[in-house]
């Protein structure tokens, strides 16, 4: 499933949703992309949407794994917020996408890698620590984080 593709009736206990997000962030490496992926969860752990990178592809600078899963994962349901719902992404999501995660008020955000110059989360603004942070879900960091962090070394050392 790419590019904001709904996974209505599978469950994430059929394959951990970062197992998942791994998958779409290798997807969207091997599209030229940035490699990032993000499964979005409701309670139940059934997969609402799963997503990779599409900036290039789309032209357009929002196109963010985070924002695609989000926006998908909102239409699946036919709602503008999901309380309950998990967004499993490979990195520490970047401002716009840490707080694209608020506004949605997504219960939990789970991530791989930490990513200390571009971060939105747990480096650069931090802001769900923020006063004026509109719903701070709860956050794990570095989940697979050796093998997120590796998929993101890779693509970059193959630009250079």
């Amino acid at each position: 499933m790419r590019g904001g593709e709904t996974g209505a009736g599978r469950r994430g206990g059929d394959e951990p949703p970062i197992a998942l997000a791994l998958a779409e962030a290798r997807a969207a490496g091997a599209r030229g992309e940035v490699p990032v992926g993000a499964v979005v969860t409701d309670a139940a752990g059934r997969v609402l949407a799963c997503a990779g990178n599409e900036v290039e592809a789309r032209r357009d600078p929002s196109a963010h794994a985070e924002m695609l899963a989000l926006r998908a994962a909102a239409a699946a349901r036919g709602d503008k917020v999901l309380p309950d719902c998990t967004l499993t992404v490979t990195l520490e999501p970047c401002p716009m996408c840490a707080q694209a995660a608020s506004f949605f008020r997504v219960r939990r955000v789970v991530f791989g890698a930490y990513d200390p110059k571009g971060g939105g989360v747990e480096h650069g603004p931090r802001l769900y620590a923020s006063a004026a942070c509109h719903h701070a879900p709860e956050v794990v960091g570095g989940v697979r984080e050796g093998e997120a962090g590796a998929l993101l070394r890779a693509f970059f050392a193959g630009l250079r």
